[in-house]
């Protein structure tokens, strides 16, 4: 098996995009998979979402060289998240000068990509990217990257929207810029059956969106729970209904 690159991505913030990125990236570990997660967001979520501390991996991965030298700094960086088949490329605020310095530079669209396939070794199975919700070219450039895309929306008007604008810019890359990956699905999140908004948008996703539209997460105070305590949703209640769901996402992911 090749390395597989997902992304997880939205122009709109407040969506779940971390929740999911850190809770698949360890479901596919726990599956037995080898998995890097790379933090692309300057608030180095994904990090204590791990009971980790933000750093500037991320950086030195998107402004450095390719000379074998540059190459063993940044792999350097990868840290072991101490859950076994689990490592992350931190991110942190310097995250947002790493942008500056792409577009400075004019680098292509490819450039994310071919910095991850530095990162490349035989035994990994996966590399998750959480993004942030606009940071400028870092989020097309990790669309791009990848060979899947998830789009998290929370289940209410104002984010459905939202969605729909990435799902453009996926066609945008498609026929503009030759990207070869696809969307996986649409991934409905905070989904409350008891609330008319969220039924209601939910409805609607799935006009707009059809076989795209995957399985929802629903509304979980246990998932907030998880980002403050350091844990994953599998290591806090691994019994709860947010497991499951999140479980049945990862089962999906391994089909692909």
């Amino acid at each position: 098996m090749t390395t597989k690159i997902i992304c997880i991505a939205n122009q709109k913030g407040g969506v779940g995009k971390t929740t999911t990125a850190v809770s698949l990236a360890h479901g596919l570990a726990r599956k037995g998979r080898q998995v890097l997660l790379v933090d692309l967001d300057p608030q180095g979520q994904s990090a204590t979402a791990l009971g980790l501390s933000p750093s500037p991996g991320v950086f030195y991965l998107l402004t450095m060289g390719s000379s074998p030298q540059e190459t063993a700094f940044f792999q350097s960086l990868i840290r072991f998240a101490a859950r076994e088949g689990l490592w992350l490329m931190p991110g942190d605020q310097q995250t947002m000068a790493a942008q500056t310095v792409l577009n400075a530079q004019d680098r292509p669209v490819s450039c994310i990509r071919e910095s991850l396939a530095r990162l490349f070794r035989p035994e990994l199975d996966y590399i998750v990217l959480d993004t942030a919700p606009s940071v400028g070219g870092i989020q097309e450039r990790a669309v791009w990257a990848a060979d899947l895309v998830i789009i998290p929306t929370a289940t209410e008007f104002l984010s459905a929207d939202g969605t729909g604008r990435m799902v453009e810019l996926l066609s945008v890359l498609q026929e503009r810029k030759l990207w070869r990956g696809a969307l996986l699905g649409v991934l409905p999140t905070f989904f409350d059956e008891q609330t008319r908004e969220s039924k209601l948008t939910h409805e609607t996703l799935g006009q707009t969106f059809g076989q795209s539209l995957l399985a929802p997460i629903h509304r979980a105070t246990v998932l907030r729970e998880c980002a403050a305590e350091g844990l994953t949703i599998f290591e806090k209640d691994p019994d709860s209904r947010a497991a499951q769901e999140y479980q049945a996402l990862t089962d999906l992911v391994l089909k692909f």
